[in-house]
């Protein structure tokens, strides 16, 4: 396993504000698994074109989910990972007006919505989230990323939530031995109403070194845990099921979030504008 990443939790007066959005995606039936990421990147060159995004959209990652896993496993050997989707984008935004103003800018409208259709299964901005990010663990993000698109327990209010997502004790969101590895951890706060379909409260970002440190990392069984089932009959013991993610998560977790409920994501980074960056957003 790797060794773990020598960075502390970030103060919380030290955080600075940052506003993204995030798009949970799925790629247009027609097109081959192993085509979309190309074709992604197509997509988001004709940003370029479209003044609103060269220059409000500070920064983008697009990262594809990890297909070659174990025994060519559609989850990429990460067991607990969704094989529903097919990427998450982040974009860092300049502000929050952006994500408003983006979906009506008209060289947007002409340009990149078209070729929506032709990547995705659906419109962009009907798989989008709007968020602010509190980065918990600062480090230069790695080339593979686990996202948890989080929905809170029945019985946990919305405010609830997002006071210990946002606002609890770092160091109770860090305690896993799952991740020690982990290079940055970020929390993002769903602020906008959410499309239908991804009524998400949180999003979480684990950044690793590769796709091999993230299944090393999840497969720690001395942080395993029971995951709520989320029908009301209390805890399903997922022990049983080899190296399950949602068993490795840290205690807070399975108190606020229903994990059969969420969706999990082992990804890698298959294009990011500006090249040089290296921050998650």
């Amino acid at each position: 396993m790797t060794s773990a990443v020598a960075t502390a939790p970030v103060p919380a007066a030290t955080a600075q504000p940052r506003w993204k959005m995030i798009y949970l995606a799925k790629r247009n039936p027609a097109l081959a698994a192993e085509d979309f990421a190309q074709a992604w990147r197509e997509h988001s060159a004709l940003g370029s074109q479209c003044t609103n995004v060269r220059d409000k959209v500070l920064g983008v990652q697009q990262c594809s989910r990890v297909r070659n896993g174990e025994s060519g496993a559609e989850d990429g050997g990460l067991h607990g990972a969704s094989a529903d989707y097919d990427g998450v984008n982040l974009l860092q935004l300049r502000d929050l007006e952006v994500a408003n103003d983006i979906w009506n800018d008209p060289e947007t409208l002409a340009t990149m919505r078209p070729d929506e259709p032709r990547v995705f299964s659906t419109y962009v901005r009907d798989c989008t989230l709007v968020c602010s990010e509190q980065v918990l663990r600062e480090a230069p993000a790695g080339p593979v990323v686990v996202f948890g698109f989080l929905r809170r327990n029945a019985g946990v209010s919305k405010s609830a939530f997002d006071t210990a997502w946002m606002d609890g004790p770092k160091d109770a969101w860090l305690s896993s031995p799952t991740l020690k590895t982990a290079r940055r951890v970020v929390h993002n706060h769903v602020v906008q109403t959410p499309p239908e379909g991804y009524d998400f409260d949180g999003i979480a970002e684990w950044w690793f070194d590769s796709a091999d440190a993230a299944r090393a990392a999840f497969a720690d069984s001395r942080s395993g845990n029971a995951a709520p089932s989320g029908n009301g009959h209390g805890p399903v013991d997922m022990r049983s099921q080899v190296r399950d993610l949602r068993c490795q998560l840290p205690a807070p977790y399975s108190v606020l979030v229903d994990l059969k409920q969420s969706v999990f994501m082992f990804t890698q980074v298959t294009h990011q504008r500006p090249e040089a960056s290296v921050q998650s957003s």
